[in-house]
């Protein structure tokens, strides 16, 4: 047991945990106004796009991440425009802006001809994160959660009812922006550790968790982050001991706690 707990002392794992416990604050407090308001898939959205940044960035030689951000960004622009355009049809948008992006991210993987990796953004790092990672992760989970604390009755009318909070003039499109841009700002901001292809699972299942026990929204959004934190400091710390991939040791452990919350409340029932 002792030499267990010594992985605890090394300052890789400490990094990890540290960063793990940021993003766990930070992508269901994003992702519950994502869930509610029926639109989780724009988080693998952006989250493809971003990856057509991250490329082209390898491609020219520049900051991947900062490419990244950047697609992630416009891509949030043109998403709400096309929600507004497509507006019987909104998640149309999302899967025109999808394939948009896994569309520049081949073409320019393939203008690279194999001399870029962007194999840990698909698929997370965790285990390599340095100071300027935490930093910036540091820096977006503290947006995060000055937005919604600073705007959760204006963020909760939005996701109730938007027209009910157009009628009482709420500036609705700009909170949808926002909520956008901010989502495309976590997403980009933690690709490197989470990865493209598991991202939106800490968006998204942490919140499915929390809709089943959940009294009302707003705890609902403050359970989902207990799901997602639980989640990502047991993980890691499987994953640092039997030496598992940390991401999708998360993401399982998740899944788990998804079905046996489904599996509680159906026997509470009984």
């Amino acid at each position: 047991m002792v030499e267990l707990l010594d992985i605890f002392t090394y300052p890789f794992f400490q990094k990890a945990l540290l960063g793990g416990f940021l993003i766990g604050l930070m992508a269901p407090l994003v992702g519950a106004f994502l869930v509610y308001r029926r639109l989780s898939m724009i988080g693998d959205t952006l989250s493809h796009v971003s990856i057509a940044g991250v490329a082209l960035g390898f491609l020219v030689g520049l900051s991947p991440v900062g490419f990244g951000i950047l697609f992630a960004v416009i891509a949030s622009f043109a998403i709400e425009k096309l929600r507004t355009t497509f507006r019987a049809y909104a998640e149309l948008s999302i899967a025109i802006m999808m394939s948009g992006g896994i569309a520049l991210a081949s073409f320019f993987i393939s203008m690279g001809q194999g001399a870029m990796n962007v194999t840990g953004y698909l698929f997370g790092s965790v285990y390599t994160l340095d100071h300027g990672d935490l930093w910036l992760v540091a820096s977006v989970t503290i947006i995060v959660l000055l937005f919604v604390t600073l705007n959760f009755k204006e963020l909760f009318l939005l996701t109730l009812d938007e027209d009910a909070a157009t009628v009482s003039g709420l500036p609705t499109k700009l909170y949808n922006m926002l909520i956008t841009i901010l989502t495309a700002v976590t997403i980009s901001a933690v690709i490197k550790i989470v990865g493209a292809l598991l991202v939106s699972a800490l968006i998204t299942i942490p919140v499915a968790a929390s809709m089943i026990v959940a009294r009302n929204f707003r705890h609902s959004v403050w359970l989902a982050v207990v799901y997602s934190e639980i989640a990502v400091i047991i993980g890691i710390t499987i994953a640092g001991i039997w030496n598992t991939a940390p991401i999708g040791t998360i993401v399982l452990l998740l899944i788990l706690m998804l079905i046996g919350t489904i599996v509680f409340k159906k026997g509470w029932k009984r």
